[in-house]
């Protein structure tokens, strides 16, 4: 049977993030792709110029149009852009819970543009956090969320749990923001007590181009084929540390990562992420 997943999120005319993204990493792990656009960007490497969100009854069509026909294994969220989005997404895939939804919770475009209005971080807190399955902040999305200040392992963990007890299901919190250690440190902390650190050589790229739509779109991938939560989490880990590391070189500012890289090294022996503390 042929596994199927969905991405709610907007358009990356650079296709480097959004949608473009997470329907290569979909195609990629092996699952169909399905989406519902929520706004379209006029951008590139060099940085978004211009922003268009879609009506939000044409936001839930296509939503429902997907659900309505399709079995969908699991489905993700980006960009959702205002209040009235994320509320409208939130009260529709409330009435599909059998399905896993990895939140995304995406605020700012890699060169600094705003990709959720401040308005929306009250629903995205409030109604949509609470319906996650998995939340996959980085580091200032947390601090957003949380209004902590996160520099450090400890700070990581406080931040986690305050997230899990607004509700979310699980959290990987992404600490490639830290400027106090050599490695790229994602914690995993779950409702269920399960708990794990994944570690990963820092590389040295300006090429790192939605690597957080495409992380999320791998879990979701793996999601919608049946696996566990854990073992979603750990391959799309993989994943994008393949991605970035054997980067595109394309664009002349943040290029994208290189979905197609985990699949031409084959069946090798991944050795790039350290797991410490699997519960």
């Amino acid at each position: 049977m042929t596994s199927v997943a969905l991405t709610i999120a907007g358009s990356d005319s650079g296709g480097g993030a959004g949608i473009q993204a997470d329907l290569k990493t979909f195609q990629e792990l092996g699952t169909f792709g399905t989406s519902a656009l929520t706004a379209v960007t006029a951008q590139n490497t060099l940085g978004v110029h211009a922003v268009q969100p879609i009506e939000t009854d044409i936001v839930i069509a296509q939503i429902e149009a997907v659900l309505t026909d399709f079995t969908v294994g699991a489905a993700k969220t980006g960009m959702l852009f205002s209040a009235e989005i994320i509320e409208a997404v939130a009260d529709t895939m409330s009435r599909h819970d059998r399905i896993p939804l990895v939140v995304d919770p995406v605020m700012i475009a890699k060169g600094g543009a705003p990709l959720l209005r401040q308005s929306a971080i009250a629903a995205l807190k409030e109604r949509l956090i609470p319906s996650a399955a998995l939340l996959t902040p980085n580091i200032p999305e947390a601090e957003v969320l949380t209004g902590m200040t996160i520099a450090s392992m400890k700070d990581m963990e406080n931040a986690a749990n305050q997230l899990l007890r607004k509700g979310a299901g699980a959290v990987l919190l992404k600490g490639g923001h830290r400027t106090d250690t050599p490695d790229a440190e994602d914690l995993f902390l779950s409702s269920a007590g399960d708990c794990f650190l994944m570690k990963s050589k820092r590389i040295d790229t300006k090429d790192t181009h939605g690597t957080g739509c495409t992380f999320a779109a791998a879990i979701t991938a793996e999601l919608a084929k049946g696996a566990p939560m854990h073992d979603a989490v750990v391959t799309a880990k993989h994943f994008i540390h393949a991605a970035i590391e054997d980067g595109l070189s394309i664009g002349n500012g943040h290029g994208p990562t290189n979905h197609a890289a985990l699949r031409k090294r084959g069946p090798v022996e991944r050795k790039d992420v350290e797991l410490i503390g699997k519960n």
